[in-house]
């Protein structure tokens, strides 16, 4: 599994206006100037994030973005398969069902299906108020965004 940088900056934009809501709409310029990412890129992210009910948007000059729900609401899995889609380390568990010829007879399923759950139960135990907090307090999470 390799996350993009669409993912990796959805994460980034996500923890952003978490962080900065006050109430009031979250500029995607604000965000950009922020994060360091361009306001075009933005742009392409915060589409797939308003369409999936992730985010509410506004319009106009007090426009911007901010959840649609609370922090804690949030997993860090349901942000990353909205840009990325599946996230299973090999193409034969993308699927509900494996749809692989050789899924009977195949002697590392056991072990792409543990790989896919260790992920996946990673992924979706870490909330954005999870990574809000560790933001702010550097607390050695051992991970970057």
């Amino acid at each position: 599994m390799r996350v993009s940088s669409k993912g990796r900056y959805a994460l980034r934009m996500m923890i952003d206006i978490a962080e900065n809501h006050t109430k009031t709409w979250i500029s995607i310029k604000d965000i950009s100037k922020r994060q360091g990412i361009s306001v075009k890129y933005l742009e392409q992210i915060v589409t797939n994030l308003c369409k999936s009910g992730m985010l509410k948007s506004s319009r106009g000059p007090q426009g911007g973005y901010m959840l649609a729900k609370a922090p804690d609401q949030y997993t860090a899995g349901q942000i990353l398969r909205v840009m990325e889609g599946s996230l299973a380390p090999v193409v034969c568990l993308e699927d509900e069902e494996n749809q692989c010829d050789r899924k009977s007879i195949c002697p590392t399923i056991d072990f792409w299906k543990g790989l896919d759950k260790v992920i996946g139960d990673y992924v979706d135990s870490v909330t954005l108020q999870d990574l809000c907090d560790s933001s702010a307090a550097d607390d050695g999470w051992g991970f970057s965004i």
